[in-house]
């Protein structure tokens, strides 16, 4: 027996008397959409629901009270086949709202798994159930206000309304032939979206069952909800507490494994200057044939740099980008988030740049940036860059789950190559833009990055996406590590792929 049946919870909800009118409810409603913007609390709500069960009537009821200006409504039907080409989230993280806004979902996330005929939960079901589970309590955990309805009708009812949508011509074309499927396996979709909605109904992410039997009473029913929730969460806020104060227990699958010191690296590694040029072209050479394969394939290709300033990023990023087709990859420098980027979860700007099957994105600096920089520079709190591990070890296996290959660098070099570089820098005159006072201040800390970096390499050095550290003392057999470790990697995944 299920220790939650949304059915049952449904009958229980709707029996309740709403004691307000509707225009006291969308006048509350209106009041608290601004207190939230003022708060800074972003909001997803989800409508799910039976075919014909009305979700476009109780969005628009839901929505008529609210300023235009501070929701956006995103229906969202079968992805696209541009879509099909990104990992399977990455079009709901596309569209979540910044702080203090609201986004509404007409279907979401929940129809990567086929409810309309009914049959059991797969087993290729599990990873996708894993994905619904990670989303939510990642925006959870950043303090999203989460609610997610879904609308219930009877069977009888169901069918009733498909045959007044039949009956008229205008309207005959919205009843699917996939929608009376649904209704001919009625009670095996019943037991089935139970069994989903026992395992997705998680604290900070609840489904709340509407009867639109009735529309009145399930709208009346709607706006309680969501204004409940939302005077919770003000609450929450007002007191320094956390949106959600329960949160969804969830850990990556993966788990880390062993992993190199810092101090454990030789740098006195070197290559000879007459080997160099000819190791490179090879190595570049043997890149360009394997890129071409990755895209007949399908297969994106993520390399992450990290490392010291002036450890010799640019440079190593170069001869990897000089070996492959322009049309097929995109070198991203980041930076400081933008005021809109800090607006959202901290991972948003990387799903939102993550490269087609096929692609490769070269990322100049990472995600990584949240337990280190951000870190030492207290741009985030401690609770937050703790948390971040967990999430991008969740992030990356997402990545890789979907197909891509990660390759993280870590760039390693000592703290005398850093100074008699950074003195280069400032000593030639068409070298000083690379050399800034921020430059000069994290060198100051570099015990703290130390720390930092060797805890970043222990709690997320994944099978999946395991981390290279390149001894980078030498630039040049920096530049060759680089290029054969990715070879590897796709050499390596290739050989998988004809097994």
């Amino acid at each position: 027996m299920l220790m939650f049946d949304i059915f049952d919870k449904c009958i229980e909800e709707n029996k309740k008397t709403v004691t307000r009118t509707q225009e006291e409810l969308e006048a509350r409603l209106g009041e608290l959409q601004r207190e939230m913007k003022a708060a800074g609390i972003p909001t997803v709500i989800v409508f799910e629901g039976w075919s014909a069960s009305g979700k476009g009537t109780m969005m628009g009821r839901l929505i008529r009270s609210l300023d235009p200006r501070g929701f956006k409504v995103y229906s969202m039907t079968k992805p696209t086949d541009e879509e099909k080409r990104y990992p399977r989230m990455r079009r709901y993280w596309l569209n979540l709202p910044s702080n203090g806004n609201i986004s509404v979902f007409d279907r979401s996330w929940y129809r990567c798994i086929d409810f309309k005929d009914g049959k059991k939960l797969k087993e290729e079901d599990e990873e996708k159930i894993y994905s619904l589970i990670d989303f939510e309590s990642q925006l959870a955990a950043e303090g999203y206000l989460i609610i997610k309805f879904f609308l219930h009708i009877s069977s009888d009812e169901q069918k009733k309304r498909f045959n007044k949508l039949k009956s008229v011509k205008s309207t005959a074309w919205r009843v699917k032939k996939s929608d009376v499927k649904q209704n001919e396996n009625y009670v095996k979709v019943y037991r089935m979206l139970c069994e989903l909605f026992d395992r997705t109904d998680l604290p900070g992410a609840p489904w709340h069952a509407l009867d639109t039997s009735d529309r009145d009473n399930a709208a009346a029913h709607m706006y309680s909800i969501v204004i409940e929730a939302m005077e919770r969460a003000l609450e929450q806020k007002s007191r320094g507490l956390a949106v959600n104060p329960k949160l969804p227990e969830i850990t990556s699958p993966t788990k880390p494994q062993v992993s190199v010191s810092l101090a454990d690296v030789d740098l006195s590694l070197k290559v000879e200057d007459n080997t160099y040029k000819k190791r490179l072209k090879n190595l570049q050479e043997r890149l360009f044939v394997l890129q071409n394969e990755l895209y007949r394939r399908r297969i994106p290709l993520i390399i992450a740099y990290e490392g010291w300033d002036a450890a010799g990023k640019g440079g190593n990023i170069r001869r990897i980008a000089q070996a492959l087709d322009p049309r097929g990859y995109e070198v991203l420098p980041i930076g400081s988030p933008t005021p809109d980027e800090k607006q959202r979860h901290f991972l948003w700007r990387f799903w939102t740049r993550l490269p087609k099957d096929g692609h490769t994105a070269i990322f100049d600096r990472t995600w990584y940036g949240r337990v280190l920089v951000e870190r030492i520079e207290g741009f985030c709190t401690e609770n937050e860059w703790k948390q971040a591990y967990d999430e991008i070890n969740r992030f990356e296996y997402s990545l890789t789950s979907a197909g891509a290959i990660v390759v993280k660098f870590w760039l390693q070099i000592d703290s005398d190559e850093q100074l008699v570089r950074f003195t280069a820098r400032q000593n030639t005159p068409s070298r000083q833009w690379k050399i800034t006072d921020e430059d000069w201040r994290n060198r100051a800390k570099w015990g703290d990055y130390e720390v930092a970096v060797n805890e970043m390499l222990e709690k997320t050095n994944t099978p999946e996406a395991p981390w290279v550290i390149v001894e980078s003392n030498d630039k040049k057999y920096a530049r060759l590590r680089t290029l054969e470790e990715v070879i590897a990697l796709i050499e390596r995944r290739l050989a998988q792929k004809d097994d």
